[in-house]
């Protein structure tokens, strides 16, 4: 457990596979900076494993992956089998893209956090992620 009294929220950001779209994954990133969190951006063409390995490395609190390819459901829950293996189980996973309710529900089954879809409020992004912070970690 961190103490977050002592140093701000940290999040990893990153767009996993192939997908190239990078905007809706740097908005977040610049309205999570804009709220006091830390963010280190991981860029595009990331790996399951690069996402873990860089989550350990940076000792974050969340990540938050962002996916418009349509592999969401193979790409979330390979993090998240990752994430437990690794013991990670005091971060958050959490993302973005077009994911239907259906596979949303699906994959919150799986122990993935919230999945915004495009317009979701910056603002509900950043409150989710502090609640979730301050109730878990």
């Amino acid at each position: 457990m961190n103490n977050q009294s002592s140093r701000k929220i940290r999040v990893l950001i990153g767009k996993v596979g192939l997908d190239g779209h990078d905007r809706g994954a740097k908005v977040i990133a610049s309205a999570l900076r804009d709220a006091g969190i830390e963010v280190i951006y991981a860029g595009l063409r990331q790996t399951p494993e690069s996402m873990v390995e860089a989550a350990i490395q940076e000792d974050v609190d969340a990540i938050g992956v962002s996916i418009l390819s349509g592999a969401h459901m193979t790409i979330f829950p390979k993090i998240k089998k990752l994430m437990d293996e690794k013991g990670m189980t005091d971060v958050l996973l959490f993302g973005g893209g077009i994911i239907s309710e259906a596979d949303k529900k699906e994959l919150i089954k799986l122990g993935i956090g919230e999945l915004f879809t495009p317009g979701a409020s910056t603002i509900d992004i950043v409150n989710y992620i502090k609640n979730w912070v301050s109730v878990n970690r």
